[in-house]
């Protein structure tokens, strides 16, 4: 399967943005319990932290949208990090890996 270059840039900034999850400590072992699966907020900001909504939603849907090239218009993710890790100095590079994922969306030919 030969991937599209914009296809590969996202895969790529998903990588990023999965290695520095791990490396910061925003990385989770265990799995959710079945019950966080169930939210109905954007982000599952009803039933679980903004990291795990990355780790267990986020990034395998935007796996899931490389493998098919089927892509939304636009992400928002890069804004919802800012706001949610607006005091924790130590997420500063997810989120702006995660303002780079937005970008590429809004540069998209």
């Amino acid at each position: 399967m030969t991937l599209s270059d914009f296809q590969q840039a996202v895969s790529v900034q998903l990588d990023e943005i999965e290695r520095e999850m791990r490396d910061s400590d925003f990385w989770q072992d265990r799995p959710l319990e079945p019950e966080q699966l169930q939210f109905t907020q954007a982000f599952a900001m009803d039933t679980m932290a903004f990291q795990q909504w990355l780790q267990f939603i986020f990034i395998p849907r935007a796996r899931e949208a490389v493998v098919s090239n089927h892509f939304p218009s636009s992400s928002q993710v890069g804004a919802q990090a800012v706001r949610e890790f607006d005091t924790a100095p130590d997420a500063s590079r997810l989120a702006s890996l995660l303002a780079q994922f937005d970008a590429l969306f809004r540069n998209r030919a």
